[in-house]
């Protein structure tokens, strides 16, 4: 296209009669050639769609897990309504297989379609002759993750732009036939005058058939952990299924661990009160206080989401929640089996806390049988794991007590 040159005539009248139509034809060209490429770009992320909504349709709801014997059922509100409990971590929410498939459809329309769409698109705008621009792909950002839902703002491109004149001018294209009908052709100086196309832009070929050349060693950065003998950082060397985001074992976890924040923001918790013995099947009461926690990130684990979100800080502080639980004691000499069932257990979460310590009210219903209970308070990030601390040699946030249950 020469329309940047029809621009540099100086006669108002220039742009008139056939001259207006020619360039209202070579536009007209040039918009054809953007419709070509989109509907390129469409067939390519129609069959790209087509194959991750069929993987949609493959997903299965997850299995139901043993829940806690006393706890009262589903997500309720203590505290007058200020707080929020999710009985067992959200584990007996449990997503149905049509659930599953709806969100995962809505995330691939999402994300899937337009990613892909815009890079196609980038792609054949750039074979067809456009790579000389400055060729800006779509940023995409991640949404908000709300009980397990993924979304995404997926920006594209702006293929309408206007690429600058010596953009407009790739290798080879000044030697291109001129639209028919044209009557004139600019001064011979002006074409004359530019340096060759090889001499001022090599070809993009030249530049991508070079090796890379080889780092050097003080060149190259180690991984973390380099010269320890780690056995692995990533899910790449595991035989185990990926995780799911639901509660099954034997799986490896891709999730990234986060971020951490300094030592002097990391959460701490502690039970300020607690009785010491309750009789059997009697109501009580935990205060649980917590600093350094935001407490607003929950992911339901029966809705998949368990281990999927990375730690996040707000103002140096970690966001997410924390978990209450009560389980019986067979023997205060060995350390208990990890499997069975708690007798209570909640996940808090009040869109309160911060750098200033601040107390929660935890009702317990009552504990089943006699014997010795330990109640354990812990905070979670936005996927139920321990927050992480800058040191190694800080105490987690976690508390303990125990508690004699009379029959």
């Amino acid at each position: 296209m020469r329309r940047s040159k029809y621009r540099r005539a100086s006669s108002p009248t220039w742009f008139s009669g056939r001259r207006r139509i020619i360039a209202v034809a070579a536009t007209l060209v040039a918009f054809g050639g953007i419709v070509t490429v989109t509907q390129v770009s469409n067939a390519s992320t129609d069959r790209t769609t087509k194959r991750a909504l069929a993987a949609c349709d493959d997903l299965a709801a997850p299995n139901k897990v043993d829940l806690s014997t006393e706890t009262r059922r589903g997500t309720y509100t203590t505290n007058n309504g200020r707080v929020t409990q999710h009985a067992d971590d959200g584990a007996g929410d449990v997503a149905t297989a049509a659930q599953v498939r709806a969100r995962c459809r809505t995330w691939v329309m999402n994300n899937v379609a337009d990613e892909e769409g815009a890079a196609e698109a980038t792609t054949q705008a750039r074979r067809r002759g456009n790579g000389g621009g400055n060729n800006n792909g779509g940023n995409n950002g991640g949404g908000n993750n709300n009980g397990g839902n993924n979304g995404g703002n997926n920006n594209g491109g702006n293929p309408s732009a206007e690429p600058s004149e010596e953009a407009s001018q790739p290798a080879g294209e000044e030697t291109s036939a001129p639209p028919a009908g044209e009557e004139s052709q600019p001064p011979a100086e002006e074409e004359t005058t530019a340096p060759p196309a090889e001499e001022t832009q090599p070809p993009a070929e030249e530049e991508t058939q070079q090796p890379d050349p080889q780092p050097t060693q003080g060149q190259t950065t180690p991984p973390p952990g380099a010269g320890l003998g780690i056995l692995t950082n990533s899910c790449e060397t595991s035989d185990l299924e990926a995780h799911d985001g639901f509660q099954k074992g034997n799986r490896c976890v891709s999730t990234e661990f986060g971020e951490v924040g300094a030592a002097a923001n990391n959460p701490t918790l502690l039970i300020t009160r607690a009785p010491r013995q309750v009789n059997v099947n009697t109501p009580f009461t935990l205060q649980v206080s917590t600093r350094n926690l935001i407490r607003d990130r929950f992911l339901a684990a029966g809705q998949g989401g368990y281990y999927v979100e990375s730690s996040v800080l707000q103002g140096g502080l970690v966001r997410g929640h924390f978990h209450t639980a009560c389980r019986i004691l067979q023997s205060q000499n060995q350390a208990p089996a990890p499997d069975p069932v708690p007798a209570f257990f909640v996940a808090t979460e009040d869109s309160r806390g911060g750098a200033t310590p601040d107390t929660v009210s935890i009702q317990v219903p009552g504990l089943p049988e006699a014997g010795t209970f330990q109640c354990s308070s812990w905070a979670g990030d936005g996927s139920h794991r321990t927050p992480m601390m800058e040191r190694a040699n800080q105490t987690p946030a976690f508390d303990s007590v125990r508690i004699r249950v009379r029959g």
